[in-house]
């Protein structure tokens, strides 16, 4: 039996209309229900808050090319890497892959028509803009200074810069994600079609309604606390500030309980992609499908308890500390799960290295220093020296940007066929891909040592003897500045230039693969029903590993 066409009988690939062509003017875009637009959008909005984010980057790099502080001055270097971690954290890290991937796949992925809640789900891109406007428009009138994490005494007492205004921009943001993640939970526990049970999910999915969870529980408390904020800074009530009655450590307990559970906000749902790259582009059923979708929901659960690690040296309990510590290497056991059965997964598969592909592997290597280096900032012992140091920017931007962003990257490569219709250039893909993973190692890797050597985060001056380790991050960073913005261009260039994708371009058994590309307006032209099992390559579900090796063949040959 003939893959391709099996694949698409009956599924949509008749669509005379899809979510692209049926109403292409303005009002029609911003008044829209359907989900694959508004996720569009969202894809638009991220992208020029990263682009924003990354200029903002590029400066601080430049700054630290020299020991002087000589580009800029002490008090603007503050707000440049203030306005660096908001934009990147708040604007990009958190809603990307959720907001793009997670709004356009979902309904597809278990044969739904749309979000349950299409309205409430416009609504929240709308929020999204409002407080992303009201944010760019602080920072344009003068910016902010302390830090993308507000600590207090000094956000509330010291600081003369537009705090309040980027505050309420947070603030409203974080109901954009709340809304985001009870439409996820709602469609997954509803509207999922006959025969697709919990157990045939995609495992994308599953990391979804893990992060939904968190998204719903743990943004209102950054909520409260940048309202607390507010109202200390306006009313003087003594809430964090020492010198009116207040205790700055208990804003410090407010922000990371929400602030280390939003680390999963933003890697569980690359850790989704990556379970579907790894299995796909292996033809393998992924090894311990059960262990990796509950090791979502383990990670989500204990990413609430374990807080307190960045406040070691805050003055905490001894006895505290000590839980933290031991919780800290706790939940490192649920991520290690979703590496050994990835890489169980690769194990004797028939692995082609496709772009996609190649983003999952980076995202392996890289996550996984990440997550090593995490452990030595939850022992007690060693943060006391690495604290503030630069060895936690290293760590912190291994997981982050060597974790999700690789892994967003992958995705888009991943469903950029489904998604426009159209095939991008592998050659400059997989350029683009190995670019990013160069760059950003000899970015990051350099300043694991530097932070080891002693050299503290949040300075524009620094010894003389760091420079050559700045130098090679600032340079590898020029590299990956090249490889992060070369897929803008061939992604742009694939809309009118691309080959057609068809309907299933990787020869893959997921519903999403199960329709037309892009997807009609309803997603299906008739419910969908499942009869087989999640990541199924059998030839009985349509798809013969030999004929895929052979359509791989040829296309690595052209």
């Amino acid at each position: 039996m003939n893959a391709e066409s099996a694949i698409a009988t009956g599924y949509g690939s008749g669509a005379k209309k899809n979510y692209i062509t049926n109403g292409t003017t303005l009002k029609s875009w911003l008044l829209t229900k359907d989900h694959k637009r508004i996720a569009i959008m969202y894809l638009v909005t991220v992208s020029l808050f990263f682009l924003m984010g990354g200029l903002y980057a590029a400066t601080i790099r430049l700054e630290l090319l020299t020991p002087a502080s000589d580009l800029l001055e002490t008090g603007t270097y503050n707000k440049v890497f203030t306005q660096h971690g908001i934009l990147m954290i708040f604007f990009f890290l958190i809603p990307s892959i959720p907001a793009i991937l997670g709004n356009f796949l979902i309904p597809i992925m278990i044969g739904a028509k749309d979000l349950a809640l299409p309205r409430i789900n416009l609504l929240s891109l709308y929020i999204y803009w409002i407080g992303g406007i009201l944010t760019i428009y602080a920072l344009m009138q003068g910016g902010v200074d302390t830090g993308w994490t507000f600590y207090t005494p000094y956000s509330t007492t010291f600081s003369n810069s537009y705090v309040m205004a980027v505050g309420l921009g947070i603030f409203i943001n974080g109901f954009s994600s709340i809304l985001t993640g009870l439409n996820f939970i709602v469609t997954i526990h509803t509207m999922r079609a006959p025969g697709m049970t919990w157990f045939r999910l995609p495992l994308f999915v599953w990391a979804h309604y893990a992060v939904s969870l968190v998204m719903v529980l743990g943004t209102p408390v950054v909520a409260i606390t940048i309202l607390l904020l507010a109202i200390e800074r306006v009313a003087h009530v003594g809430i964090f500030d020492p010198s009116i009655g207040g205790d700055p450590i208990l804003f410090q307990h407010m922000f990371w309980f929400y602030s280390h559970p939003a680390v999963y906000i933003m890697i569980l749902p690359g850790m989704g992609v990556v379970s579907e790259l790894i299995s796909n582009f292996s033809r393998k059923k992924i090894f311990g499908y059960e262990f990796i979708a509950f090791s979502s929901i383990a990670i989500a659960v204990f990413g609430f308890l374990v807080w307190g690690h960045h406040m070691f040296v805050s003055g905490q309990s001894i006895y505290a500390g000590l839980v933290f510590s031991f919780l800290t290497m706790v939940v490192a056991v649920p991520s290690a799960i979703k590496m050994f059965n990835w890489t169980a997964t690769l194990y004797k598969g028939s692995v082609s290295f496709d772009t996609p592909m190649l983003y999952a592997l980076g995202f392996m290597g890289l996550f996984l220093i990440g997550g090593l280096t995490g452990l030595f900032l939850g022992s007690m012992g060693l943060v006391v020296h690495l604290t503030d140091t630069y060895f936690v920017v290293a760590h912190f931007h291994y997981v982050m940007v060597g974790g999700q962003v690789i892994a967003y990257l992958g995705g888009i490569h991943y469903w950029w066929p489904k998604m426009t219709g159209k095939m991008y250039s592998e050659f400059w893909g997989k350029i683009s891909a190995m670019l990013v993973f160069v760059g950003f190692n000899l970015t990051f890797f350099p300043q694991f040592i530097l932070g080891y050597q002693g050299m503290p985060r949040r300075y524009a001056a620094y010894p003389e003897e760091f420079q050559v380790l700045n130098i090679f991050s600032t340079a590898g960073a020029s590299v990956l500045g090249v490889g992060l913005l070369m897929p803008a261009v061939y992604l742009v260039h694939s809309l009118i230039y691309g080959k057609p994708a068809g309907d299933n371009p990787w020869m893959l058994p997921g519903l999403e693969w199960r329709t037309s590309s892009p997807p009609p307006t309803e997603n299906f032209e008739k419910m969908p029903v499942v009869t087989w099992e999640a990541y199924d390559f059998s030839e009985e579900n349509g798809l013969d590993l030999e004929e895929a090796k052979r359509r791989d063949a040829v296309i690595a040959a052209a």
